[in-house]
């Protein structure tokens, strides 16, 4: 690999910068790629999705559930995975990245209370669950919400 050698992936720059009806000798002469006559041949030629008149098939299909814009998507991880840590560690976000834990934080990291714990943790994450904080606060740790 050399500097000199260097491309951009394949099929990963589309360039549209040349001009189109400027004549036979520039290749996209005369219909400047249209074709010819017919509806997408002419200006005003329908929008994304019309279907000539027809009920469009995005609205004949039913229209179902809700999204909710608001919503959180955490990880989560059971309180036994942070046995990896040493007695009297600082569990955070970018610590449990490190430790391979987690590979990505989406909005946010939750402690679950699943499997047991025998160290004493600072663990500072988005969300606990009760019995993880519970579980965590027994052994003298504390459980901090960032």
């Amino acid at each position: 690999m050399e500097l000199s050698n260097l491309r951009p992936a394949e099929g990963s720059v589309q360039s549209d910068n040349f001009r189109r009806g400027r004549g036979h000798a520039s290749g996209n002469g005369k219909t400047a790629g249209k074709g010819h006559k017919g509806q997408k041949a002419r200006s005003g030629a329908p929008r994304p999705g019309f279907e000539g008149g027809q009920m469009p098939l995005f609205r004949r299909l039913p229209k179902r559930g809700f999204k909710n814009i608001n919503s959180k998507n955490y990880v989560a991880i059971n309180v036994d995975r942070l046995e990896a840590f040493d007695n009297g560690a600082e569990v955070t976000v970018s610590a449990l990245k490190e430790m391979g834990i987690i590979k990505k934080e989406n909005d946010g990291v939750k402690i679950l209370g699943g499997g047991e714990l025998t160290k004493k943790l600072t663990v500072k994450v988005n969300a606990f669950s009760a019995s993880a904080k519970e579980k965590i606060e027994a052994l003298g740790g504390t459980a901090e919400v960032i």
